[in-house]
């Protein structure tokens, strides 16, 4: 499984490799899909054997993975193919040429291999720098459409998460401090074993300070709020398969550098992370809840969204308990549910010149696919029944009362509700009414470039599709609905080893 475990981790450098072969751009965004699909069978095939038969270690100890990595491989492993699949048709309809092509797929292999490192790192410093990497490889992607309002998104994002990086750093250089006062020392100091079987030693004043600054430099990258500024800008300029990456695998694996933190200083200051973490939560709820109200372009309206939905999982992670399980489980449900969103939007917002809700409306009965794609998303984000978004968050609500969190229980359903009120009334605006007689392109907020034609209006008769689009939007939909209502053992299992080592049993 070491060999595995070392594929994963260099095979997307080797596929950049091979897409540069091709002689079209269509076949090169083929060769990407067949790549990152082995890659995929590769992550999952490593990732049930940790599940099954337990840690896999190999680089004297550097690179580690056991069933919370293994469980957020599986999810990136996920997302990565099924935005791949979907960035075929769209970059197609898009008309790339043979350079941006390639470009793009250098890019995104490049992404994957540096938040694979992110989640193989045993050595904090490696997470670190795989963290540094996403930064500074997916800055490109932004842009990859190049329009005023995509350069300026792409600034924001790379200054502010470069400054929250740094924070970050400061962090891991405190609980390093830390772990040699307490008696650790050599190459050994910043593994993360090394501070997990020695937590109960540290000294409680550095792993509350440590835990701050890496909780605001990691939780800039993640986007809890007030440090989620970049994320609207950089969700809504991106090429719909970008967002969709960036929403439902980037955010998810970042708060997954600050999981691995969370049992030190649970053994060193209890109760502090969780304190912390249920505030920042709770903060991101309220103001994703704000603006998703007033919102008027869907993908802006999807990133904040995803706002919203890291608030969630961190509440869960600070509340502990049944909240461990929930926070993995809504980890999975919001993968799932933003990726479909965002292909939905990405490909009506492409046919009708732009994203802004009012030229979407009519959209299911314009093109009854992506239009009914796009709304049953938007239900399953905000937890209507049988979404399993809704069964992770009654977990949540369940979690919240049994820790007597009263305040962030009330603060938790007004946010959540106001959520709710406002995506149910877009949705069925997008669904039912029928589209504004305006410029197509006026006023999109952003989103599109030349490269993106228009396909016609939202009123006009929908084009043909192919049987991969169902695949991509059908997929991850009817695992929401299946999840709603049924969660398979092996799953339960997978996720509750993972909460186990996020926060484990007493």
């Amino acid at each position: 499984m070491a060999n595995l475990l070392w594929l994963i981790l260099f095979g997307p450098l080797l596929g950049a490799g091979l897409c540069r072969l091709p002689r079209t751009p269509r076949a090169v965004l083929v060769v990407l899909a067949g790549v990152v699909g082995a890659l995929a069978l590769a992550a999952a095939g490593v990732g049930v054997a940790v599940m099954r038969g337990g840690a896999l270690v190999t680089a004297h100890a550097w690179l580690r993975l056991d069933a919370l990595s293994a469980f957020h491989l599986l999810v990136l492993a996920f997302v990565f193919l099924s935005s791949t699949l979907f960035a075929v048709g769209y970059f197609t309809a898009a008309g790339l040429s043979l350079r941006q092509a390639r470009g793009f797929a250098a890019l995104w292999l490049a992404s994957l291999a540096a938040m694979t490192l992110v989640l193989v790192a045993n050595h904090l410093g490696l997470l670190w720098v795989g963290v540094e990497t996403t930064t500074l490889v997916t800055t490109f992607l932004i842009a990859f459409h190049r329009s005023r309002e995509s350069l300026e998104a792409t600034w924001k994002y790379l200054m502010i998460c470069s400054v929250g990086i740094a924070i970050a750093f400061l962090g891991m250089l405190v609980f390093g401090a830390a772990a040699s006062h307490a008696g650790a020392g050599g190459g050994d100091v910043m593994l993360w074993t090394t501070l997990r079987d020695m937590a109960g030693r540290l000294d409680p004043k550095l792993a509350k300070l440590g835990f701050i600054f890496l909780l605001v430099g990691y939780g800039t990258k993640v986007g809890l709020a007030p440090m989620h500024t970049w994320l609207p800008d950089a969700h809504s300029q991106a090429p719909a398969p970008v967002s969709s990456m960036f929403s439902a695998a980037m955010l998810s694996t970042v708060l997954y550098c600050l999981m691995r933190y969370l049992p030190v200083v649970d053994a060193a200051a209890p109760g502090f992370a969780g304190h912390l973490l249920c505030l920042f939560g709770v903060l991101s709820m309220i103001i994703a809840a704000a603006f998703i109200l007033f919102q008027r372009n869907v993908k802006r309206m999807l990133a904040y969204c995803s706002v919203e939905h890291i608030g969630i999982v961190a509440i869960a992670l600070g509340l502990g308990g049944l909240g461990a399980f929930a926070a993995m489980f809504h980890t999975l449900n919001h993968s799932l549910a933003k990726s479909a969103g965002f292909f939905a939007a990405g490909r009506l917002g492409q046919r009708a010149g732009s994203y802004q809700i009012a030229r979407l409306r009519g959209s299911v009965s314009a093109s009854p696919l992506w239009g009914m794609g796009l709304c049953l998303s938007l239900l399953a984000l905000i937890g209507v029944v049988p979404s399993a978004i809704f069964a992770s968050e009654l977990m949540v609500v369940k979690a919240a009362a049994e820790a007597h969190a009263s305040f962030t229980l009330v603060a938790f359903l007004v946010a959540g509700g106001t959520v709710f009120l406002g995506m149910f009334a877009h949705a069925m605006s997008m669904a039912r009414k029928s589209p504004e007689a305006a410029n197509p392109r006026a006023g999109t907020g952003g989103g599109l470039s030349p490269l993106e034609p228009e396909r016609g209006r939202v009123g006009e008769p929908s084009q043909g599709f192919h049987y991969l689009d169902f695949v991509v939007l059908g997929v991850p939909l009817l695992l929401l609905a299946v999840l709603g209502v049924w969660m398979p053992a092996p799953l339960r299992d997978a996720l509750a080893q993972a909460a186990a080592v996020v926060r484990p049993p007493p």
